[in-house]
């Protein structure tokens, strides 16, 4: 197999494509031919070990495919099966061998490009939307980064829940995408201090929720603009991490902070297919748009984690073996 397989961490020069023994699955697990991988701040983190990992780096989480091989145990799936993932290291490559628990079956009508460019993005914000904070109609919600890969499939769903949602973005043209997304506001924070505009925007009100991937430079002006008992929810932090907080700051409007992982909310095999379900459901049946802004080969990997930090990008990126 061919194969992306840092051997030390840093930037986005460590990602050379490199041939590799293709490995036999154990007895519970599945040798998938990779068709496409998805990449996502997460593989970012690993490959400059802010998030470690063991070396050489098992880079990239997410997928779909074909499977090629089944291990003696493995009931659940067949041979020729397409399949899509979001926790299975080492998915930069053109085959891996992944857990069978960790796999769900791509049904017939969803690409597997759109369906490696989804799940992870998209199970992100399902769980953002519908568990961590559950949007209801009489919500405002904020969202950062709202052109960009989780950010449109989160407008999507919080609209879809009948809740009114105010998006940031750095351009014009990705206002566009997000206004196109079904956000009621949108705001060019390179152009317009977005704090004093929500407070506007809701008569000084504030928003119910804030989902804040961008981190440092925006913690502190999302935590500004809550309402009283209002939820901050951080789930990145693609300008930096945030500083230790002082929790007095809370108290300022009985503040809620939380630091959502996904992979925390789709532990068990219940939810972590219930989740890929309906967000395969929403898509096939037309009720949710999954854009994918390019595509790399896998050789070309340093070029694609370029362009999703460069934030020149919306929607997804995927790398093509």
């Amino acid at each position: 197999m061919r194969a992306i397989r840092p051997t030390k961490t840093g930037g986005p020069e460590q990602l050379v494509l490199e041939d590799l023994a293709t490995p036999a699955p154990g007895a519970t697990e599945v040798l998938v031919r990779v068709e496409a991988a998805g990449v996502n701040y997460v593989d970012v983190y690993h490959l400059s070990g802010l998030y470690p990992l063991p070396l050489p780096l098992p880079i990239g989480l997410e997928g779909a495919g074909t499977v090629e091989q089944l291990g003696a145990q493995v009931r659940d799936l067949r041979v020729g099966e397409r399949v899509a993932w979001a926790s299975v290291p080492g998915s930069y490559s053109s085959h891996v061998v992944a857990p069978a628990d960790k796999l769900v079956p791509v049904p017939e009508g969803l690409a597997s490009d759109v369906a490696a460019a989804l799940l992870l993005q998209g199970m992100t914000a399902h769980c953002l939307t519908q568990t961590v904070f559950a949007l209801r109609p009489e919500h405002v919600a904020l969202v950062h980064a709202a052109a960009g890969g989780v950010g449109l499939l989160l407008v999507q769903m919080a609209r879809r829940a009948g809740a009114r949602v105010i998006g940031t973005v750095s351009t014009e043209a990705k206002a566009a995408l997000a206004k196109e997304a079904g956000a009621d506001h949108v705001i060019n924070y390179q152009t317009t201090d977005f704090a004093t505009e929500v407070k506007r925007l809701t008569r000084g009100r504030g928003v119910d929720v804030a989902y804040d991937s961008v981190g440092r430079e925006t913690f502190d002006d999302s935590l500004a603009c809550l309402a009283q008992r209002g939820f901050l929810v951080l789930y990145g932090q693609s300008s930096g991490v945030v500083p230790p907080v002082d929790p007095a700051r809370l108290g300022q409007g009985s503040y809620f902070l939380t630091r959502p992982s996904i992979f925390h909310y789709t532990a068990t095999r219940s939810e972590l297919v219930a989740r890929a379900r309906h967000l395969f459901e929403l898509v096939v049946s037309g009720n949710l748009r999954v854009r994918i802004d390019r595509t790399f080969p896998l050789a070309q990997a340093a070029e694609a984690h370029r362009a999703l930090t460069s934030r020149a990008t919306t929607g997804k990126v995927l790398l093509i073996p």
